[in-house]
């Protein structure tokens, strides 16, 4: 088979879309290759006036596609997600070199990312009737906000964009979306596929650094953002949206715990529980990033996760049988980096791998029995490194589990279901898993606690939160 080409073909012809037209940045900026470090090509940096071009066109767009049937929003919805899945070879390559993940998990990503958009399509938001006599009618309806500003992470680009074109665009809302600025270009090529699908201003999509995020959440036109990424940035966003009180959707970071019962199955569950924390390199908001285990069996654990991470193959994202790429950022890179030396001064790794040298290729790094103080152990790593941390008494290990300002996701594993359920209903999180982590769907609502983020995606719950809330109350006779 042959390989790609090393730049996905196309890639410097990419252009901001603003009211259904192409648009080019008053400057570009370069985007490096994750697998090497360096740039590999130039995106489109939005300048403010842009922004205001865009917020403007949306905002003009947003009556008539407001007034749109639901069916026929539904339709150029999937529509639109046709014709994304006719171009994955692109939109796929795309996503890989940019991301740094294998090909075939770029492809991946693009069909996740429509799996989620056509299974909102499914979903509706129909008024609730409270009160219906001779006297009365009251009914609850839901309304969409007017224009939507969309940021998205660097860590799934294309499944991050869909999550948010989906609903914003279903329910009623215009948009503007934001990729990450390290990873622009395949949500670039998405706006250039919605161009020939939605009607002009309804989606727009505009690339470019930090300053852009900052123009957006002050934005007074645009009444709600729906941001994906870290606790800091969205702890920004909160205040920057403060003066207009815009509406808010934060899906934020965490430090997951998964807890591992006395039941569990080294044989059988190991390798699931391994790849909830190295999926995608470690760089997933809910995967399992402190994993505490029993001390009976703690060492075969260790020893059968050494094994597993020995065989995986890390590579960069047009090499033939890769499973793990390198870090998508330096700045991920720094911080894997230094939270690993960190924990290197309390304990030497069990297991550390090898990886190719240059670019942001970090080795799958395990460790035992850190302290809770390590960095590794209460700070959210987002990379491959983990810490298996031994516990004899089980309430100790939930009352650790629940101890964060975090509250993402959790998980419990053993054979006995049942008994794994009921530790589970005692963690305090958004999203509790047993025997696996995550696993998420388009009908299922997704968000966390504390401060891992406010509000939810994914399923009717979080087509409501694109809405606003309002009551027909009417007086009869």
């Amino acid at each position: 088979m042959n390989k790609p080409v090393r730049i996905a073909a196309g890639i410097q012809d990419l252009a901001l879309t603003i009211n259904g037209k192409a648009a080019s940045g008053a400057a570009g900026y370069q985007v490096n290759d994750p697998a090497t470090g360096a740039p590999f090509a130039s995106a489109p940096d939005a300048t403010e006036a842009q922004l205001n071009e865009a917020v403007a066109a949306a905002k003009a767009a947003f009556p008539a596609w407001a007034a749109t049937p639901w069916a026929e929003r539904r339709q150029m919805l999937l529509a639109f997600c046709d014709a994304v899945e006719a171009d994955i070879e692109t939109v796929g390559s795309l996503v890989a070199q940019e991301a740094g993940k294998p090909l075939a998990k770029g492809r991946a990503e693009v069909m996740g990312g429509l799996f989620f958009a056509r299974g909102f399509a499914k979903l509706e938001l129909p008024p609730e009737v409270l009160r219906d006599n001779a006297d009365q009618l009251v009914r609850v309806e839901r309304r969409p906000i007017g224009v939507v500003g969309s940021i998205t992470a660097w860590n799934y680009p294309a499944l991050l964009a869909m999550w948010k074109i989906a609903p914003a665009l279903l329910t009623g809302n215009t948009l503007v979306l934001k990729p990450a600025p390290s990873t622009p270009f395949a949500t670039l090529r998405l706006g250039e596929i919605g161009r020939n699908i939605f009607p002009k201003g309804v989606f727009n999509v505009l690339s470019g650094g930090d300053n852009l995020g900052r123009w957006m959440t002050a934005h007074p036109d645009i009444g709600k953002i729906a941001f994906t990424g870290s606790v800091a940035t969205g702890k920004a966003i909160m205040a920057a949206a403060a003066p207009t009180l815009k509406r808010l959707t934060l899906e934020l970071g965490g430090n997951d715990a998964a807890i591992v019962l006395n039941d569990f199955d080294i044989e059988t569950q190991a390798s699931d529980l391994f790849w909830a924390a190295f999926s995608n390199n470690g760089q997933v908001c809910a995967c399992a990033k402190r994993i505490y285990v029993p001390e009976a069996i703690i060492d075969a654990l260790a020893e059968k996760f050494a094994a597993l991470a020995g065989s995986v193959k890390t590579g960069p994202w047009d090499m033939d049988g890769v499973e793990v790429g390198p870090l998508q950022n330096r700045k991920q890179f720094d911080r894997v980096s230094d939270l690993v030396a960190e924990a290197e001064s309390y304990a030497a790794p069990f297991f550390k791998g090898k990886v190719p040298d240059g670019g942001f290729f970090h080795p799958i790094t395990l460790f035992k029995d850190l302290p809770d103080e390590c960095r590794l152990v209460c700070e959210e790593q987002f990379g491959p490194a983990i810490a298996l941390l031994r516990y004899s008494d089980l309430e100790s290990a939930i009352a650790k589990a629940n101890d964060s300002p975090f509250g993402l996701g959790a998980s419990v594993w053993g054979k006995n279901v049942d008994a794994a359920m009921q530790v589970a209903a005692r963690l305090d999180a958004g999203n509790v898993f047993v025997n696996q982590h995550p696993s998420m769907g388009p009908e299922i609502p997704y968000g966390g606690v504390r401060q891992s983020g406010i509000g939810v995606e994914c399923g009717v719950d979080g087509l409501a939160e694109y809405t606003n809330t309002v009551v027909l109350n009417v007086k009869r006779g």
